[in-house]
């Protein structure tokens, strides 16, 4: 499952402040065993359920940056999108993302920096209702004057 708003750009021209995009998307065992090959972190508690059943989380979750790699989606392909560079990124993580987990990432501009076309956003996950991660972004938007 993935609902996504419509992807493209929006340049530092026509970002405003408390604008907002997301994503959801399931988190399938697919995606963490993907995850898995290509990041190079096979912790069982991501991959093996008799592992993980006895560990704090009670059964396997997505990796932390799986969740986080949503965030960069929604900031490369539509808030600011395509052509944006990432400068930086905080992250909390709050919850553990389980297999099967809707997750809706968002993202809201709250700040604009628009001489240095620097914008910082606001980031969230969400399964249902509870916050899975938090954190703030800083990227470098495209601008129609470098087209």
């Amino acid at each position: 499952m993935l609902d996504n708003l419509p992807r493209g750009t929006i340049c530092i021209e026509d970002i405003e402040m408390g604008m907002s995009r997301y994503l959801r998307k399931e988190v399938t065992d697919r995606d963490i065993e993907m995850f898995a090959e290509v990041s190079t972190d096979r912790n069982p508690v991501h991959l093996d359920d008799a592992y993980a059943q006895d560990t704090i989380f009670e059964g396997r979750i997505a990796h932390g940056m799986l969740t986080a790699g949503l965030i960069s989606a929604v900031i490369g392909e539509q808030l600011p999108g395509h052509g944006t560079v990432y400068m930086g990124q905080s992250l909390k993580f709050l919850a553990p993302v389980r297999p099967g987990d809707v997750v809706h990432a968002e993202v809201t501009v709250v700040d604009i920096d628009h001489a240095k076309r620097r914008v910082k956003m606001d980031c969230v996950c969400r399964v249902g209702t509870q916050k899975v991660l938090v954190g703030e972004a800083m990227v470098l938007a495209p601008s129609r004057k470098f087209d």
